[in-house]
């Protein structure tokens, strides 16, 4: 099924200041560390080798050294998507070489990545910053070789739905722009070009001793990027009724709970097959790879 639209309703200029801000950040949001190491474990089942992995969105994703203890002979590239994202990375990397790979590894922009060119993408936790998600599943496609393999994570609409609870109660807008369903993104994957796509979830629920603890963290997390949200800035006492607000709903340890939908997916990029017509076009590079495919009981060119 083909989604509706692959457009989201964010506030283009306030992601772009957000994103601006998350990478000027000493580290990426421990959030993402968490969700790099969960999702790693999953690499144990994935019997491909890699040669080059695209590390994609590298500094928030926080997960180079997961990738480098999964994968230490492949070659893994940082792809950032500006300039100002490359600095944060190349930052980020500035320890001992045998610590970091650096002999390897590399830091580029996305419009420097050659297409076709990694066996592996990894994107954690960046596609809920996009505001159109199937032109960065394209982007996924054209960087990956043929039978490469995607795998990303990403929040789900199940995440931080007290909070949403909490700002239709006090008449406030909402907190936060809407997520996309997991279903939603395997029907983009689909139409970006990729096969096999796999999606699941799960939630998870941090805590912290204060609310303002939680304000904190969910400040290193992003912001409210939703068109319709308040405009203008919020009063000090309207802070302090949010505090407040946020508080009141303490468990019994007096801990303040909200919950994130983590998902996850995989997906390959399969062999061009051009579409039948009367009269059909076929990129000579399309030509070439499918050539180059070993027939089905036929062994393949060396």
């Amino acid at each position: 099924m083909t989604p509706r639209s692959s457009l989201r309703s964010l506030d283009v200029a306030a992601l772009q200041r957000t994103l601006r801000r998350l990478h000027t950040a000493p580290a990426a949001p421990w959030l993402h560390a968490e969700v790099a190491r969960r999702m790693a474990e999953r690499l144990a089942f994935i019997r491909m080798q890699p040669a080059v992995l695209a590390d994609w969105g590298a500094f928030l994703g926080a997960s180079h050294a997961e990738l480098r203890r999964a994968y230490p002979q492949a070659r893994i590239v940082a792809i950032e998507h500006d300039e100002a994202r490359r600095a944060a990375t190349a930052r980020a990397r500035s320890g001992p070489w045998w610590a970091l790979g650096r002999s390897r590894d590399a830091v580029q922009l996305d419009t420097e990545l050659t297409a076709g060119q990694v066996q592996m993408l990894w994107s954690n936790m960046g596609l809920h910053f996009a505001a159109d998600p199937l032109a960065e599943m394209a982007a996924w496609h054209r960087a990956l070789a043929v039978d490469g393999f995607l795998m990303f994570s990403t929040l789900g609409p199940g995440t931080l739905t007290a909070l949403q609870a909490l700002y239709a109660e006090a008449g406030w807008g909402v907190p936060f722009a809407p997520f996309v369903d997991m279903h939603d993104l395997g029907d983009m994957l689909v139409e970006a070009g990729f096969a096999e796509p796999v999606m699941d979830q799960e939630t998870i629920t941090l805590t912290w001793a204060t609310a303002e603890q939680a304000l904190a963290e969910l400040r290193g997390l992003g912001a409210n990027l939703a068109v319709g949200r308040a405009g203008g800035l919020r009063t000090p006492s309207w802070r302090m009724r949010l505090l407040q607000a946020l508080g009141a709903r303490a468990d019994g340890q007096g801990r303040v709970a909200l919950a994130f939908e983590l998902v996850y997916g995989h997906a390959f990029r399969p062999s061009p097959r051009p579409r039948v017509a009367a009269e059909t076009a076929v990129a000579l590079e399309d030509l070439r790879t499918m050539a180059r495919r070993p027939r089905p009981g036929r062994p393949g060119r060396p």
